[in-house]
Order: C-alpha cells, then sequence, then structure tokens
C-alpha cells in the first residue's frame, strides 16, 4: 500500500483544462497511458482536479490500440471548445488511419487556433493535415526517414519531444511523460510537476534537448570512439555512401585497420555493415511511404533498381516490389 503523500498547494483553475485523446486505430498504449497518467497523478498530488480528459476518434464507440485492447470513446469526432487540448495518439500503420474524415476534422478544429499535439506516430497525421508546416517537430525514430522524405516543410528533429506554439509532437514511449510533465511544470510550477515524476519513479526527466534514440556506443555494445564516429558518418550519408578509404582516413586510421575494428567488435565488414544500414533505410520507406522502388533506391544510395532489388532480396529473402505489394495488401485488410 502506498504512503500518505503530502499535497502540492497550487492555485486552482477556474475549470480544469481538459485533454482531449484522439486514437487513432492500432495507436500505442503506452504513449496514451503515459499521458492519461501525469494528468491523474497531478489531480491526485494536488488534491482538486486541474486536469480532465476524454476520448476520441474516427469510430463510433471503440477504438482499439495495437496491444488488442479495446477502449470505449466517449463521443466521435465532434465539435471541441477552443480551451481544450487535443492529443492525436498514433502507432503502427498510422498512414492508414490518416482517413480524409479525420484530417478534416483536425483541420476545422485547429482553425479555432486551440492547441495539439501528436504522441508517437500522430506527428505524420497532424504534418498530412497541413498543421505541422513551417513547424519544428519529431517522431518516433522508425518513421524519421520517411517522414523527411514525405514532408519537407516540417523541420523535424531527433528530440524526444517538441513544442512550437500550439503544436506539440513526441517521439513515441515514455517521451509522452517529458512532454505532460513540462506542461505540467508551465501550469503549476516545477513542484507538481517533480512531484507527479517521482510517483510515476521517473528519475531522470528530458527536455526538448534531448535525443530519442541510445548513443551509438550503447546501441551497439561497444565504446570505441572512433568505430562510433564512423556508424554515426555512415548513418547520416546513407543517400550517398562514402568508401572505407575515406571514412577510415576521416578518422584518422588506415582502411585495414577499420576493416579488422568491425571484424572484431561487429563480425562484419563495414561494407557489409554499411549495406545493412541502406538496406533497414530502404525497407522503412518501402513499409511506411509511397516512394517508387526506384526513388527508393535512390534515396539509399543504390545507383540502379537491378541493384537495389539483388541486395534486397539478398538480405530479406524477397524483393522491393514484393515487400511493398505485400505491405499494400495488409493495410487494405
Amino acid at each position: 500500500m502506498k504512503s500518505e503523500t503530502a499535497k502540492i498547494e497550487v492555485s486552482a483553475p477556474r475549470v480544469p483544462r481538459r485533454f482531449v485523446f484522439v486514437l487513432l486505430e492500432n495507436f500505442t498504449l503506452l504513449s496514451f497511458a503515459s499521458a492519461v497518467e501525469c494528468l491523474r497523478i497531478a489531480n491526485r498530488m494536488a488534491e482538486r482536479e486541474l486536469y480532465s480528459w476524454a476520448l476520441t476518434g474516427d469510430s463510433e464507440d471503440v477504438i482499439t490500440c495495437s496491444a488488442g485492447v479495446r477502449f470505449n470513446l466517449d463521443f466521435p469526432l465532434s465539435e471541441l471548445s477552443r480551451e481544450d487540448v487535443v492529443m492525436v495518439c498514433g502507432g503502427v500503420d498510422v498512414q492508414a488511419a490518416a482517413t480524409k474524415r479525420m484530417l478534416n476534422w483536425l483541420r476545422r478544429e485547429a482553425r479555432k487556433g486551440m492547441r495539439m499535439g501528436g504522441l508517437c506516430t500522430a506527428a505524420y497525421v497532424l504534418a498530412r493535415a497541413g498543421l505541422l508546416d513551417g513547424k519544428r517537430a519529431t517522431i518516433h525514430w522508425e518513421n524519421h526517414d520517411a517522414f523527411l522524405e514525405e514532408f519537407e516543410d516540417v523541420q523535424l528533429t531527433k528530440s524526444v519531444f517538441v513544442i512550437d506554439g500550439n503544436r506539440m509532437t513526441t517521439a513515441g514511449g515514455t517521451s509522452s511523460i517529458d512532454l505532460m510533465l513540462n506542461i505540467i511544470a508551465d501550469d503549476h510550477g516545477e513542484k507538481l510537476a517533480n512531484a507527479v515524476a517521482d510517483q510515476q519513479i521517473y528519475s531522470s526527466i528530458r527536455t526538448d534537448q534531448d535525443t530519442q534514440r541510445l548513443s551509438v556506443p550503447t546501441r551497439i555494445g561497444v565504446r570505441h570512439p572512433k568505430l562510433s564516429q564512423v556508424i554515426q558518418m555512415m548513418e547520416s550519408n546513407i543517400e550517398e555512401p562514402i568508401s572505407p578509404s575515406v571514412l577510415a582516413r576521416d578518422v584518422g586510421m588506415s582502411t585495414r585497420q577499420l576493416e579488422r575494428l568491425f571484424r572484431r567488435y561487429l563480425s562484419r565488414s563495414p561494407k557489409r555493415y554499411y549495406m545493412e544500414l541502406r538496406l533497414q533505410k530502404a525497407r522503412n520507406l518501402l513499409m511506411q511511404t509511397d516512394m517508387t522502388v526506384i526513388n527508393v533506391a535512390l534515396a539509399c544510395g543504390f545507383a540502379s533498381p537491378s541493384h537495389f532489388s539483388k541486395c534486397y532480396r539478398a538480405h530479406y529473402d524477397t524483393t522491393p516490389y514484393r515487400e511493398r505489394g505485400a505491405h499494400t495488401s495488409r493495410l487494405s485488410v
């Protein structure tokens, strides 16, 4: 049983601020739950209703999250108050959730000047509606490449969350907590935000300056500065790959030394590792965008579709065309 917690003194709002969570089909449960829990705990710590929330979506009554849990909606898409805060909750196959009805509703509500946020992949839907043009934003790292290709007018970052005027976006997962703690601190002070974090055993509150992915050394499980530097260069130069000799020269070693470094720590050559990075990006673009296979090949540094197809088949045991077709059929079911 939890022990008694000290009440946090805050000034009571005239009317509780309402957050309207727009649940997209297959939304990510963690991002949504993290946001709602912050609001619930803020009310509990203040011992008064600072926040309220409601659920809506592009359905008459029920939306299912990616974990298979079904949520009853409080009301279908309808007109909201200008004082409401809209939080769109995205997840897998977010393109399919960007329906004409949803986009039109978002545009209509946005014209009121209300605050709108996108959790996890929902930045895609806000961008499709044109609501992030000229704004800074973020999205889950897995969707980063596809988003960059499709929305040139959005200033995409790799931050855990971004607030730009009346638009807010998060990278997914627990980054919802960081965004909501930021909002609570702005509304009612750092003391309440810190108390909410403590209740969640959330000991390291991140800011919009923190990036969403682990550092290269942590991700690959190797702490070798030159290896990390080379991998960062590879990840930043997918469309125009850099030769191993140039990579080696730029970190002050010979090509043979670079080969040994990759073999020792990653059990593959620099060329093989680079190819896997490019193919991984290609697969993301095939699954998440409508780009042609030829354009995907060019975006990932392949000079010809035939070479791209050969490399893709060798790595994924299918062709880019079949991959695209299989994904399209899944979305249409």
